[in-house]
């Protein structure tokens, strides 16, 4: 088997990736839902390792999968991307921002499995929801980065630290061109959404709403059929 856990943020991200392991026959990896955002998912992952899901492993090997967005004109929506690294901004210099590596075996073997479905490139984590299309290019060109999320340093951190080999592979579901809508307040401090606030901010920018639904829908379905033809190999 590739890995012995996959880590994805829950809701439709998670539903997708199970959706795409159902559909083979042949045995696979569990997968576990995880909160948005680094603090929570810091505080999910000590709970989680001291549970023991990777104990009988003597080097386990973890994938961290779900969306991302594109820091890059390069990269449009539904592309995936194997992460080299991610970097953590410390602060507004570049200087001070800190990088940490994905594991190298693991992500040459997703990377051989995956053929020419995914690039590789840097994930940039951010504490915050990144909405403002011009704030996403900025981000790109400061810090080096290709894409988005705010989960994959927290989780590289964490769990590079404690021997434990992690690859990330996410799918790009909102582009640097254009805006998406402000859900900054649609996200619980425990890593979940809140559902009254996440459908006032859609309805307040309709347009961007429409644009990022469509995007994430797009998104997850890539996701789900990378899924499968990695796992299938």
């Amino acid at each position: 088997m590739l890995v012995d856990a996959i880590l994805v943020a829950q809701g439709p991200e998670y539903k997708s990736v199970c959706k795409g392991l159902k559909r083979l026959t042949v045995p696979t990896p569990p997968v576990f839902p995880i909160p948005m955002g680094p603090s929570a998912l810091t505080k999910y992952l000590e709970q989680w390792l001291q549970t023991g899901h990777l104990s009988q492993y003597p080097q386990p090997r973890v994938l961290l999968m779900g969306l991302c967005g594109s820091l890059s004109a390069k990269y449009s929506v539904g592309k995936a991307v194997l992460y080299r690294s991610c970097v953590y901004p410390n602060a507004e210099e570049k200087k001070n921002a800190t990088e940490v590596f994905c594991n190298y075996e693991l992500s040459k073997i997703l990377q051989n499995q995956s053929q020419d479905r995914v690039f590789t490139g840097v994930g940039l984590m951010s504490d915050r929801l990144i909405y403002s299309a011009s704030e996403k290019l900025q981000l790109g060109q400061v810090y080096g980065a290709d894409v988005v999320d705010m989960e994959g340093y927290a989780a590289l951190e964490v769990l590079s630290r404690l021997g434990i080999a992690v690859a990330m592979l996410r799918v790009i579901s909102d582009d640097v061109h254009h805006d998406i809508p402000n859900l900054t307040n649609a996200l619980n401090s425990d890593g979940s959404l809140r559902a009254f606030p996440l459908a006032m901010g859609l309805l307040r920018q309709p347009i961007a709403a429409t644009r990022f639904v469509s995007g994430s829908l797009r998104g997850l379905r890539v996701l789900q059929d990378l899924t499968t033809f990695l796992f299938s190999r």
